[in-house]
């Protein structure tokens, strides 16, 4: 740990650049910077990334703690965790990672320790799967602010939410904020993201509801808001907020777009939110999330008899459509940026070159750059690139590691690899 402090504390800093009114500082990302009141030692910031490593009952293991001690270790200045369910109901995966019960603690501490040990921060995401579950994992039918048609993974066509449904949903969500608190944790992260509950309630096409919770942008908000205000309460000086916002659902109807994002974004600073990291996509669409390649061999060869011929069929016909483009949420940030005054934005999105990542923060399209995948490959991508061992990130976006995550195993590099069935 002290050697990789070492290397980045002597990278350059900061360059100038001429704008209007002279020179201007133009940032790097191994500059420090702020998220609200909390400092961190660069720009890089792991995004959340469903490990698939607790137990059934979402209590933290060995093998999590490690991951995240591999991670901070290699120099990374944010570490974001993995969705974590905020109840019951809401649980996405098997072996997903819970925040529902103050009997994790200790575990959840554990994980803190392991971070901080080696002079890294991490915010925990806390989340509610809503629709996209199954009865098998959530224990009940899986729940959504409204019916709707069901998705292609899932085939879920969820129970609209009740009032009380709804309160109890907002009541866990300030609960798991809490648990965070009370285990060390940085900070926290609502997932408002990639098709779960809370972008499901922001979403035209995912809620139909014309009452309190929904009809209009403004109702639609109201469900996220309230989440907000709670876990806002929760939060003592030096602890920020951010959230994680879908800027487009890709839903086959009209779903959140930039635009709407925007405004989302705007009433998120009224409220107090730090930072708005923005990304895209959903279970109606995956491949939109994730770009790059479709591993239409491992989708097939692990699903269940009955879903291998529509799932080959479907597949190869995604083939070649959804390329990875680097930092494809880029121009949807800078729609979302104006609204933030001073609040920051993290951009995720198939970022892989340093050169890329330098250009967007130099640009002014972000304060902080987020990764996902290359970070499951090379835990300590952030050390190679201060140390000059590499200039790119190593990952090829093949998209194994997600067919293994969505069949329940636990996160990490596949490439070249046979994905075993779940």
């Amino acid at each position: 740990m002290e050697r990789v402090a070492g290397i980045l504390k002597n990278l350059p800093g900061r360059r100038a650049r001429v704008g209007q009114g002279g020179a201007m500082p133009e940032i790097t990302p191994f500059d420090r910077g702020f998220i609200g009141p909390l400092e961190l030692k660069n720009r890089f910031v792991h995004s959340a990334t469903c490990e698939n490593m607790a137990t059934e009952e979402g209590e933290v293991t060995d093998r999590l703690v490690e991951r995240y001690r591999r991670l901070a270790r290699g120099g990374v200045g944010l570490i974001i965790t993995g969705h974590m369910y905020v109840q019951r109901p809401g649980k996405a995966h098997v072996l997903q990672t819970g925040i529902h019960d103050d009997r994790l603690l200790p575990g959840l501490a554990r994980l803190v320790e392991a971070v901080h040990g080696e002079g890294g921060r991490i915010v925990f995401q806390i989340s509610h799967a809503g629709r996209q579950t199954t009865r098998k994992v959530a224990g009940t039918r899986p729940v959504g602010p409204s019916s709707g048609r069901r998705d292609p993974l899932f085939l879920v066509k969820p129970r609209p939410m009740s009032e009380e449904d709804i309160r109890t949903a907002i009541l866990a969500f300030r609960e798991a904020a809490r648990r965070a608190v009370e285990a060390g944790a940085d900070g926290v992260q609502i997932h408002a993201a990639h098709g779960y509950l809370v972008n499901q309630f922001l979403s035209p096409f995912l809620n139909r509801r014309d009452d309190e919770w929904g009809g209009d942008d403004e109702r639609r908000f109201r469900f996220l808001r309230e989440i907000i205000t709670a876990v806002k309460g929760e939060l003592p000086p030096g602890r920020p907020l951010l959230v994680k916002l879908n800027t487009n659902d890709y839903t086959p109807g009209e779903g959140i777009t930039p635009a709407l994002a925007g405004k989302y974004a705007g009433w998120m600073r009224e409220l107090g939110v730090d930072a708005v990291e923005v990304s895209c996509g959903g279970w109606f669409n995956c491949l939109e999330t994730l770009r790059g390649q479709v591993p239409v061999r491992e989708i097939v060869r692990t699903s269940p008899l009955w879903k291998k011929i529509p799932a080959w069929i479907l597949m190869r016909l995604q083939v070649g459509k959804h390329d990875l483009v680097e930092g494809y949420n880029s121009a949807a940030a800078e729609v979302v940026r104006p609204h933030l005054g001073e609040g920051k934005l993290l951009l995720v999105g198939g970022l892989r070159t340093l050169s890329r990542m330098e250009e967007i923060l130099a640009r002014g399209q972000a304060d902080f750059v987020s990764m996902c995948r290359p970070f499951i490959r090379e835990p300590d991508l952030v050390e190679k690139f201060g140390t000059g061992r590499a200039v790119a990130a190593s990952c090829d976006s093949c998209n194994r590691c997600i067919v293994a995550v969505t069949n329940g195993l636990p996160v990490k590099c596949y490439r070249g690899s046979r994905i075993p069935r779940g």
